[in-house]
């Protein structure tokens, strides 16, 4: 086992996951829904703008306590260093800080 050790160089460490977590209120019936995006994984490329931009829409709906099934969609764009650029609700809500 030391000898896998060391031709593998010993035990690797987990990467470091990076998110960009928002929050945004139904319209309907005003309960708050968490949103999360894997900036890693989830971005897509926005080709109009030669590709230095990504984007990414998230659809969000809640757990139905309130018997409210209400769709949020929510857009964003991020720079090419995976950093927020605009986000916007696209419908059926209003982020919350």
């Amino acid at each position: 086992m030391g000898f896998l050790k060391k031709l593998f160089g010993g035990v690797s460490r987990p990467t470091q996951k990076e998110y960009y977590v928002f929050n945004v209120k139904c319209k309907r019936c005003g309960e708050i829904l968490t949103g999360r995006v894997d900036v890693d994984n989830d971005l897509s490329v926005e080709y109009e703008s030669d590709g230095d931009m990504f984007y990414c829409r998230k659809v969000l709906m809640g757990d139905g306590k309130n018997l409210c099934y209400q769709r949020i969609e929510v857009g964003l764009k991020f720079d090419s260093k995976r950093k927020l650029l605009d986000r916007r609700v696209e419908s059926g809500g209003d982020f919350v800080d």
